[in-house]
């Protein structure tokens, strides 16, 4: 039988509901207090934003662990760092878009705030779906684990990751379905013009976000229950790593593309963690193995770019938005 490290779910419906209030809560004072005026975000602020959300994470983690026991909480903490490295490539698809539709700084945590939002509910779908299959049919963890070892080759052999907005077809379907204005309107999403109601760029941009989220959650997730079956911290670890997401965007932004063998580092560990899914009949791995592999992995791939940059003229340019007054949209 198949088996990841936990069968039984540590999340009572109490335990559910104290999680997502404490969730709701946090986003209403994120945007309502914290963020209400809308402004740019400096690396200062992005570097305290990050430790921030990473240390609600840690101690979330460390209570886990202090409740239920180290099994669980190393599942938690693997699963999170799992997550939180795979949103390397979430942030430089935000470079992209943000960058081709000349989206104004001031308000490109807006973005990535509702953004966030819409991916935590369809990732709580996608999870709920998840748990439910392999509740059902053991052998959908193979599948899972296959599809993350195809991923994770296509990864390495690819030398970098290919974003074309202009090709997207999200965007495509969007402006033909829905009534766009070509210009921003500061942070709203939706003006009214010659008394018709109209969506502004900002909110195609919204668009292309969350359907870029519904791309990656498709590995990260099926990576997660490789580590785990329980539901709880399949989503409890995958929420806690996409709530600092933006935050992660603004202070990498600039040095993301320095990195250039994390993406190899990520292809390696989705490729171990689908092997691991498929061979779980054959060998066991304890979580304390993976959570090394995982880490040896990461830190190498940092670690290697550091030691071995590549020369400035070899990094690869954000696309040039193909319009010339800012704010403008670019021809369908």
């Amino acid at each position: 039988m198949l088996a990841a490290t936990t069968t039984a779910s540590i999340g009572s419906p109490l335990l559910w509901g104290v999680f997502l209030s404490v969730l709701l809560l946090i986003l209403a004072l994120d945007l309502g207090v914290f963020h209400r005026k809308e402004h740019v975000i400096g690396t200062r602020e992005a570097a305290a934003w990050t430790g921030t959300w990473v240390g609600l994470s840690l101690a979330f983690g460390t209570w886990v662990w202090w409740r239920f026991g180290s099994q669980v909480g190393l599942e938690f903490f693997t699963g999170y760092l799992i997550e939180y490295a795979l949103s390397v490539d979430n942030i430089f698809v935000f470079i992209v878009v943000f960058s081709y539709f000349a989206v104004p700084a001031k308000y490109q945590h807006r973005v990535l705030f509702w953004g966030i939002l819409g991916a935590l509910v369809m990732r709580g779908v996608f999870i709920a779906l998840g748990a439910a299959l392999i509740s059902r049919f053991d052998w959908v963890l193979y599948i899972f684990g296959a599809f993350l070892v195809f991923t994770g080759i296509k990864i390495l052999v690819q030398r970098e990751t290919e974003v074309h907005p202009e090709r997207n077809p999200v965007v495509n379907l969007f402006r033909r379905l829905v009534p766009l204005t070509n210009r921003y309107h500061e942070k709203r999403f939706f003006v009214r013009e010659g008394g018709r109601l109209m969506a502004t760029p900002l909110l195609l941009v919204l668009a292309v976000v969350e359907a870029t989220d519904v791309v990656f959650a498709v590995d990260s997730i099926p990576a997660i229950f490789g580590i785990t079956r329980d539901p709880f911290i399949v989503f409890t670890s995958n929420i806690c790593a996409i709530l600092g997401l933006r935050s992660l965007y603004f202070l990498l932004a600039g040095i993301l593309l320095k990195f250039i063998y994390l993406k190899f580092g990520l292809g390696l560990v989705l490729a171990f963690i689908g092997l691991k899914m498929l061979a779980a009949d054959l060998v066991h791995l304890p979580v304390q193995v993976s959570l090394g592999v995982v880490v040896a992995i990461l830190g190498g791939s940092i670690v290697a770019s550091l030691l071995w940059p590549p020369p400035p003229d070899a990094l690869p340019e954000p696309p040039e938005p193909p319009f010339e007054h800012p704010g403008e949209l670019p021809p369908g």
